[in-house]
């Protein structure tokens, strides 16, 4: 995949998963508020401790998410493929995505489920766009010269 369409690629998945961020920290913001106006309790724990655990939750999704965009727009800065652990980051945010893919579709419906898969499309483009090929298209070696290992 050339450079014409991988750079964009990268760039625009880092602008989603940033919006996907946010919008993950607005939702459990939103969600933990809820429980704690409900002052009941689940099993014996308090809805302090589950409003509290869900603040927690987004807060964490929301880094994971921010980092997974920053490996990503690093990548199109750079027009190098992500690291190792940037790779596996963004191997894990597709899998995150296809499971919550699948389980949105009962949930939610087909709209979210659509726009899940848009996500996953796009960070599955981008590890593909950066891969092990795109690395040797753009070595340094002759044309045509066998690659070294």
């Amino acid at each position: 995949m050339s450079t014409v369409v991988r750079r964009p690629v990268a760039f625009v998945t880092a602008i989603v998963l940033f919006v996907e961020a946010v919008g993950i920290v607005v939702i459990n913001g939103i969600l933990a508020t809820v429980v704690k106006n409900q002052d009941m309790s689940l099993a014996g724990l308090e809805s302090a401790a589950m409003s509290n655990g869900t603040w927690a939750m987004g807060g964490a999704f929301g880094l994971y998410l921010l980092l997974c965009g920053l490996v990503l727009l690093l990548a199109g800065i750079r027009d190098r493929a992500p690291g190792r652990i940037g790779r596996i980051a963004l191997i894990t945010c597709a899998v995150v995505h296809g499971v919550l893919g699948a389980l949105t579709v009962g949930l939610v419906g087909w709209a979210a489920f659509a726009c899940l898969m848009v996500v996953l499309g796009l960070i599955v483009l981008s590890l593909v766009a950066y891969g092990p090929e795109a690395d040797r298209s753009t070595s340094d070696a002759e044309p045509g010269a066998p690659a070294t290992a």
